[in-house]
């Protein structure tokens, strides 16, 4: 066999099967290895949108928990404040009826004080008639005196 023959039957297959490979066997291997890299990217993509979705949701959970630890610390203070004015009030209203309690036994003490008055004069008035009857010896009429009487009560 010829050197030269082989060397150019075998530069006409290779040729052949490298033109075959370049339309039949390489764009599918190609097509499939540019998917599989666009696959790589947008996972890679994906990543790094959902990192930087993490991060954001990160920020609004500090921001919510904050929020959250204002509004919690706004309510305690606004019922420390409705507690103050609750016991305020009640101390108002506990002043207010010691007040009326005291106005009332006031009245009351000045009403018997009145009432002990008028019996303390009318005793003494019974007993000035008294007085009256045993110096004169004689019996004085309370009815027939009762100008006279009254106006003696009036003068203790």
């Amino acid at each position: 066999m010829n050197l030269n023959a082989t060397l150019f039957a075998q530069f006409v297959v290779f040729f052949i099967l490298a033109g075959f490979t370049m339309k039949f066997v390489w764009p599918p291997l190609m097509k499939a290895l540019d998917e599989r890299a666009q696959r790589i990217a947008s996972g890679l993509a994906a990543a790094d949108r959902g990192k930087t979705e993490l991060e954001v949701a990160l920020k609004r959970v500090d921001a919510e928990l904050a929020t959250a630890r204002d509004e919690g610390q706004k309510r305690i203070v606004d019922a420390e404040k409705r507690a103050a004015m609750i016991i305020d009030e009640a101390k108002k209203t506990a002043a207010d009826e010691a007040a009326r309690i005291l106005a009332n036994a006031k009245a009351e003490a000045e009403s018997q004080v009145s009432r002990a008055r008028d019996e303390l004069r009318a005793q003494v008035a019974g007993l000035a008639v008294k007085g009256a009857e045993q110096i004169l010896k004689r019996e004085v009429n309370a009815s027939a005196h009762a100008d006279m009487l009254s106006q003696l009560s009036t003068e203790l």
